[in-house]
């Protein structure tokens, strides 16, 4: 397992496990993610970083836990590939902001059509009342988080 650990509360062995399947199970789709696109997968990822809005290199820069020089390069590749654009920042005018041109867009939903991001079969194979469990469960989760 990835990061497991012995140490710490039972709700911090919950949170690894849940983290270490996330992690054992998204390298196939996130394989079909590069086929589709035909873009590294860290491409694709700052693509739907900017899908509900411009952002700034320094937001993608952090939304990604990257560094700004990596950044950039890859800011500079969706550029050259005409997938994004920048635009004097309104507020700031030394900053920046990248958006998503039109080609950027219709990629991102030829993704969203062709490849399914489907459950772990373990996932699958669990009961309708687990599922609703674990749905439950999930949503007091995300609704204390926000």
């Amino acid at each position: 397992m990835i990061g497991h650990t012995n140490s710490g509360t039972e709700a911090d062995r919950i949170w690894q496990m849940m983290v270490d399947l996330v992690w054992e199970t998204r390298g196939e789709w996130r394989r079909k993610v590069s086929d589709a696109t035909g873009l590294p997968f860290s491409r694709a990822r700052l693509l739907w970083r900017l899908l509900d809005e411009p952002k700034t290199l320094k937001q993608l820069a952090y939304m990604t836990s990257s560094d700004a020089p990596a950044t950039t390069v890859a800011v500079n590749d969706l550029e050259d590939r005409g997938l994004v654009e920048r635009n004097p920042h309104p507020d700031n005018r030394r900053a920046k902001l990248v958006s998503l041109t039109p080609s950027g867009r219709r990629l991102l939903e030829l993704v969203q059509r062709t490849v399914h991001d489907d459950a772990p079969t373990a996932v699958q194979h669990l009961s309708k009342t687990d599922l609703a469990h674990l749905r439950r469960i999930l949503e007091r989760i995300n609704s204390s988080e926000h």
